[in-house]
């Protein structure tokens, strides 16, 4: 199992728009999480222009599936997004 980063840089006007989109948001985020693939997730808040999401899976497909699944992404809440593998020095 690999440790990906899934870094969203959000739009300015996120905050006020993502209410619609939010119960399908974490609906598949929580999926994610309860097949432990997701390990954590959520938003900086100051300022709130990054969303951070750790993954342990064993490849980035699962992913950038959620990503194409996200109505966050979908809805141009997201200016973009990146992927980066992450190697975890020290903890589980």
């Amino acid at each position: 199992m690999n440790y990906y980063a899934l870094i969203y840089h959000l739009v300015d006007d996120y905050l006020t728009r993502r209410g619609q989109f939010r119960e399908e948001h974490l609906k598949l985020a929580k999926e994610l999480n309860q097949k432990n693939e997701l390990v954590l997730a959520g938003a900086f808040s100051d300022p709130p222009d990054k969303a951070l999401l750790i993954f342990k899976v064993h490849d980035k497909s699962v992913i950038e599936d959620f990503i194409k699944k996200d109505p966050y992404v979908k809805n141009g809440l997201i200016a973009k997004w990146e992927i980066r593998p992450w190697t975890v020095v020290i903890g589980n």
